[in-house]
């Protein structure tokens, strides 16, 4: 009797592969659209777990899994579109071997990227508390400064996810392995037979809906808390759609509604510090004359010290952790700011509403936008006409975040940055420490004093920033570890305090009006869509003649610059929408915040209304002393959200029609 040969072993991807064998040239394609679920699925699976506690107070528990299981379909159906495509082109014996390798290497690219997008998320989410966006697009830009910060204080994390990346990815070429073996090109008339199926189907896993509209990420917002927001998606989807968004920045506000421009107009000017201006300008239609509420024979200089990601949650006596005892002491010598709120979350949108008084918008902040760059409004562009010595003083390369085309662009004379430093005392990864960068100013307000030039500067901190670099001696940790967000704050605002002393005894302190403020908190997350909490940050004015004042009232970045302008005793003619302090002590306040795609409205009452794009309106009531916004049943009163989408709908308008600056210049100096 004949003796049977032994059964040959199956490699684990053969097994794989004889599940998708039948599908012939359709082979790759949907092993790639199967790996594309079964990673968005998994990942989603641990970050749930990860934020169990967020997740299940919310509405969408458990059902997050079939939401996000249709937004990894959307993406499933945009990378496997590209193969479909070329399939009736590729897809037959004579063009099989071009056809294998192509498939395979597209895969191998997609299931990395989709790998390496999934493997960052814990890290994203952990800084700013939601899937990456377009901020990790941003970042991008700025590949020295991303990259040194990584290596001081992400190295492990980075090492470790680029080794998980590369690992599966090379597993996944080898369950790809036996796909390039195949020999048979399969039957082709039949392939060509299916394919419009095929492309129906992936056109109707990609659209995902039935409206005018295919799916996007506002579709998928179906909760309060905009991380559980974010679960639903996949990191790769997030930042593709920010990527397209990037194309249509003019336009996003236009998500949150309409509104004609006369009426956008007649909501912005009927504010009571605005009602009695006149607007005479059609190109510039929010230009107008403000007069000071102080008089002066020689107005006063100007410095404004922007400090990087101080808010409130750093001030004991706004309620935060006690690691600016500097800042403390200091805010009695001048106008301390009890309710001031930052627009946004990003440096840049900080020195878009302290420079320019700009308004928020869902887009980039003007200093990174393209029709910006020139004959855009800032104060420095206003001094500089009223004859001021105007310049920008920072301790890193002032191109990160484009800000030194911005100012240069608009009206700002001189720029120092960290290549300007000789010998710094110490120099991290984002640039010289405050203390260096504070000897600067001190050394160049004496100079500038010393000229008899009125002058003003911004300067612009960056101690406090990840990876929260600082030279050792110099403070009492607040915490045992180093390099922590706490004791980089409390550094910041040592360096901060003895700044200000040193401008106290000097010469050029009883002629000059200095701003201290945040550009925003270090990290603005909770479960809510705006967590307002966060958005909270110190302000103070003092210098000069300045009394000691406490402000109470809700007030925003934008409300600094025509303040300044008239406490230094300037009259001017700008198109600053917010409101002078210094005349109209009483007025109601108000403040707005954007928060990823979410723009928030808050009166001096509290009441908050935020507007979702493609969706209604939430209305609100904001507890300060809870930090949460409890949102109500019925839909905001008509008032509030016209006054909210209007302010939200001028800037990009403004900006679009570069209608956002001052008129021409006449001959002479001072012309106003």
């Amino acid at each position: 009797m004949p003796t049977s040969s032994p059964a040959r072993n199956v490699s684990l991807p053969e097994c794989v592969y004889r599940w998708f064998r039948w599908a012939g040239a359709y082979a790759p394609i949907l092993m790639l659209f199967c790996t594309i679920l079964l990673i968005g699925g998994l990942s989603r699976s641990l970050l749930v777990a990860w934020q169990f506690d967020r997740v299940e107070t919310t509405s969408v528990w458990p059902d997050i899994f079939l939401h996000g299981l249709r937004v990894d379909l959307i993406m499933a159906g945009m990378v496997v579109a590209p193969l479909v495509l070329l399939l009736p082109v590729l897809g037959h014996k004579y063009c099989w071997a071009v056809w294998k390798r192509l498939t395979f290497l597209w895969a191998l690219v997609v299931v990395g990227t989709f790998l390496f997008m999934e493997l960052s998320t814990p890290t994203f989410i952990a800084e700013y508390d939601v899937r990456p966006n377009r901020l990790f697009i941003e970042y991008l830009n700025y590949p020295r400064e991303v990259l040194s910060m990584l290596w001081e204080g992400y190295l492990t994390t980075v090492v470790l996810g680029t080794l998980i990346v590369i690992t599966l990815t090379w597993l996944f070429a080898r369950l790809m392995r036996p796909w390039l073996k195949e020999a048979k090109p399969g039957h082709y008339r039949k392939a060509l037979m299916v394919w419009p199926i095929v492309v129906l189907l992936v056109f109707i896993s990609v659209r995902s809906a039935t409206g005018h509209r295919p799916a996007n990420p506002a579709m998928f917002a179906l909760t309060s808390d905009a991380l559980v927001n974010s679960l639903i998606l996949n990191s790769t989807w997030s930042v593709a759609f920010a990527i397209y968004n990037l194309k249509h920045e003019a336009e996003a506000s236009d998500n949150y509604g309409s509104m004609a421009m006369s009426r956008i107009l007649d909501e912005v000017r009927n504010e009571p510090w605005l009602s009695n201006a006149e607007f005479e300008s059609d190109r510039f239609p929010t230009l107008h004359h403000q007069n000071p509420a102080r008089t002066r024979s020689n107005p006063l200089n100007l410095v404004i010290v922007l400090e990087e990601s101080l808010g409130a949650t750093f001030v004991e006596s706004l309620g935060g952790t006690p690691v600016t005892p500097h800042l403390e002491a200091l805010k009695d010598s001048g106008w301390w700011f009890e309710n001031l709120y930052a627009t946004g979350t990003r440096s840049v949108r900080g020195i878009e509403a302290v420079v320019s008084g700009f308004l928020p918008s869902p887009a980039r902040s003007v200093v990174k936008l393209s029709l910006s760059q020139t004959d855009f409004f800032t104060i420095g562009e206003l001094l500089k006409r009223k004859g001021y010595d105007t310049g920008f003083i920072y301790g890193g390369e002032a191109h990160f975040d484009n800000m030194r085309s911005f100012f240069t662009g608009n009206g700002f004379d001189t720029i120092v940055d960290q290549q300007d430093y000789t010998d710094p005392s110490f120099t991290g990864s984002w640039g010289v420490s405050d203390e260096d960068l504070f000897e600067k100013t001190h050394d160049e307000l004496k100079q500038l004093h010393t000229s008899g030039k009125p002058f003003f500067r911004l300067v612009f901190s960056s101690s406090n920033h990840t990876p929260f670099e600082f030279p050792d001696g110099r403070i009492e940790p607040y915490d045992d570890e180093k390099n922590t967000v706490n004791n980089a704050v409390k550094y910041a605002d040592h360096a901060l305090g003895e700044f200000m002393e040193s401008a106290r005894n000097s010469d050029y302190w009883k002629d000059t009006l200095f701003l201290i403020v945040a550009d925003h908190d270090a990290r603005v997350w909770g479960d809510e869509l705006v967590p307002i909490k966060n958005f909270q940050i110190p302000g103070l004015i003092l210098g000069a003649d300045i009394e000691s004042r406490k402000i109470q009232t809700v007030t925003s970045q934008i409300d600094l610059a025509p303040t300044l302008l008239s406490l230094m005793g300037i009259a001017s003619e700008h198109p600053l929408m917010g409101r002078d302090l210094a005349a109209f002590p009483d007025a109601p306040g108000r403040a707005m915040m954007q928060f990823n795609d979410y723009y928030a409205w808050m009166d001096n009452h509290f009441n908050v209304t935020v507007l979702r794009p493609d969706q209604p309106p939430l209305a609100g009531v904001y507890s300060k002393d809870r930090g949460q916004t409890q949102y109500l049943q019925q839909a905001s009163s008509e008032t509030l959200f016209n006054k909210a989408l209007a302010h939200a709908l001028l800037p990009l308008k403004l900006y679009s029609n570069r209608s956002y600056g001052l008129p021409a210049k006449s001959p002479g100096p001072n012309h106003d």
